[in-house]
């Protein structure tokens, strides 16, 4: 009995002994105040480390966004370059367009304004041709000559009519001053009044423009 309450005071010891052991014996990491400060200069040292790598990667960030905005830039200012070179081509083109159709026009008034002032030294040729064979008569217009002058005036008047040299109507037509110039005033049975009665000396047009106008009388 003695012996076993005598293990049991020592088993009671060891176990106090064992308690205060590990209350007492410190933490060999937590004890070593070396270690603590190495650890903090890390910690320090690392969140450095990060500022330092943010702040280049917004260098970098900024950096590039300057040159994006100023390729952007330089892209808008060669598109506006390149839109007012466009539009001042555009506007030569028509500038030049316009001069060939208006020099067109030019050239193509200055030739009708020849080719009427031809038509009309012609006129009194046909005039001529026209009161010589009206002259003769029937015998006389038998004759060759008669018939060679006749095919000439035929000639000519083909030939005019291929320039669009046309006679203008009169005679039975009412009288219109575009075409036609009045120089006496006559009685008719046949024709009612504002109607041409007889023909002068007959007219000519040019391309729907007049080149001499007709001489005509109008009934009264």
């Amino acid at each position: 009995m003695a012996v076993e309450e005598k293990e049991l005071d020592e088993q009671i010891k060891e176990n106090a002994n064992s308690d205060d052991a590990d209350v007492k014996a410190p933490d060999a990491e937590t004890a070593n105040p070396e270690t603590a400060d190495a650890e903090a200069a890390d910690s320090v040292k690392d969140a450095e480390t990060e500022t330092e790598k943010s702040d280049q990667a917004d260098k970098k960030e900024k950096k590039k966004s300057f040159l994006g905005k100023d390729k952007k830039e330089k892209a808008n200012k060669l598109q506006e370059k390149v839109d007012e070179l466009e539009d001042r081509v555009k506007r030569q083109m028509a500038e030049f367009d316009n001069f060939r159709k208006r020099s067109e026009k030019e050239k193509s008034a200055m030739f009708e304004t020849g080719a009427k002032s031809v038509v009309e030294k012609i006129l009194p040729v046909v005039d001529n041709f026209e009161r010589g064979l009206a002259g003769l008569s029937e015998e006389e217009i038998k004759q060759p000559f008669a018939e060679g002058m006749n095919m000439v005036y035929k000639q000519l008047m083909t030939e005019l009519e291929k320039l669009e040299v046309k006679p203008i109507e009169a005679v039975g037509c009412e009288f219109n001053p575009e075409l036609h110039n009045a120089v006496m005033q006559v009685e008719s049975e046949e024709y009612e009044s504002g109607i041409i009665a007889q023909e002068l000396q007959r007219g000519y047009t040019y391309r729907d423009s007049v080149v001499r106008h007709s001489m005509v009388a109008v009934v009264q």
